[in-house]
C-alpha cells in the first residue's frame, strides 16, 4: 500500500497556521471562541529520540523517516484568556489496511496535562484525515484534522468523560471544538 499521502500530510502542515475555533461546553451550556497562531517545524533525529525516550517507548526502526515536529502555539480567546505552549510529537505508523495507516503519536509534553503522553492515530489515505485519540485521566480527546487542500484544514475536537472501563463506548461528550486553519504566506 502506498503511504506516501501520509508524509505529504505533514509536509504541507509545515509552516504559520492561523486558527479559528468555536467551543462548545457541554457540560455547563457555554460557547467560546479563540485564535490560535501556531507554527509546525520538523525536528531532528536527537530530538525524535528523545520524545521515544521521555515516553520511555523503546527502540523503532526507520526513525528518519517518521514525522517528528517541534509545534509552538498562542491562544486568545473571546474573555481574553491567553495560552502558549511548545511541544515536540512523533509519528510512529504501525499498521495498514483498507485504505488507512494506524500507529502511536508520542508528545513529550501533552495538552490537558503536563507529561509526556502516547496517544493513538489513524489517518485516512484516500481523504487525508488525521485522528488521534488520546486518553487523559478525567476525558479522551478525539482530535480530527482534515486537509482539504495545503493551505486549508478543518479541525474537529471532541472530549468525552472516561468512561470507567478503557475500552467502553465513548458516550458522554463534555467538549465539541471545531476549527478553521489557514496557512500563512
Amino acid at each position: 500500500m502506498d503511504i506516501q499521502p501520509f508524509y505529504d500530510f505533514f509536509d504541507c502542515c509545515v509552516g504559520e497556521w492561523v486558527t479559528e475555533r468555536t467551543y462548545h461546553y457541554l457540560t455547563h451550556q457555554e460557547v467560546e471562541r479563540s485564535r490560535t497562531e501556531f507554527a509546525v517545524a520538523p525536528i531532528t533525529r536527537d530530538l525524535k529520540e528523545k520524545v521515544l525516550s521521555d515516553n520511555q517507548y523503546g527502540e523503532v526502526e526507520d526513525i528518519d523517516t517518521m514525522p517528528g515536529f517541534r509545534l509552538g502555539f498562542h491562544t486568545v480567546s473571546e474573555t481574553g484568556e491567553e495560552v502558549s505552549q511548545e511541544l515536540r510529537m512523533l509519528f510512529v505508523p504501525r499498521l495498514t489496511g483498507d485504505g488507512f495507516l494506524e500507529g502511536d503519536y508520542l508528545r513529550d509534553r501533552a495538552y490537558e496535562e503536563a507529561k509526556p503522553i502516547i496517544s493513538h492515530f489513524r489517518f485516512g489515505l484516500h481523504h487525508r484525515e488525521l485522528l488521534m485519540t488520546t486518553r487523559y485521566t478525567q476525558v479522551v480527546s478525539v482530535d480530527s484534522i482534515t486537509l482539504v487542500n495545503p493551505t486549508l484544514r478543518i479541525r474537529r475536537i471532541l472530549n468525552y468523560q472516561r468512561p470507567p472501563v478503557d475500552h467502553a463506548p465513548l458516550e458522554t461528550v463534555r467538549l465539541a471544538g471545531f476549527g478553521v486553519e489557514q496557512k500563512q504566506p
